[in-house]
């Protein structure tokens, strides 16, 4: 169930498992829907997608994950948690000439369509791990 933790915050557990994925994306579109939000749902869904996957493949499968979508003054912010305390590889180090992935890679886009598609991206410690954010714009 999504749980409103503040008048425009909901924060909820996802299973360790890919199915968190799909669970994740309509709780986002939900909780977007319930707030009128004039964010980009589309995005957020998206780009929440890839974080969760993130999260469920590079972390240890006892540590839970999270998720928590906020509504900003400007737009929404979505941070997903894990019980991972690494940072999540390139998440917002500039794309370098020449290192983008290799296109027939079926891994290594997640974190630049984070980049590209966001307004804003970062990561930071938590006391049980670390939480992934991204932020969007309102639309205009």
């Amino acid at each position: 169930m999504l749980e409103a933790s503040g008048p425009a915050s909901w924060r909820i557990a996802l299973p360790h498992t890919t199915a968190a994925v799909p669970i994740a994306r309509a709780l986002v579109r939900t909780a977007l829907a319930e707030i009128e939000a004039t964010a980009d749902s589309d995005t957020a869904e998206l780009l929440t997608a890839e974080l969760v996957a993130n999260a469920v493949e590079h972390t240890p499968s006892e540590s839970p994950i999270e998720l928590v979508v906020e509504l900003l003054a400007g737009g929404c912010q979505v941070e997903v948690h894990d019980g991972d305390p690494a940072p999540p590889g390139d998440l917002c180090r500039i794309a370098v000439p020449g290192g983008e992935p290799d296109p027939w890679q079926e891994h290594g886009r997640g974190l630049l369509l984070i980049r590209a598609l966001s307004s804003d991206c970062g990561h930071r410690a938590t006391a049980e791990g670390k939480a992934v954010w991204f932020t969007l714009p309102s639309r205009t």
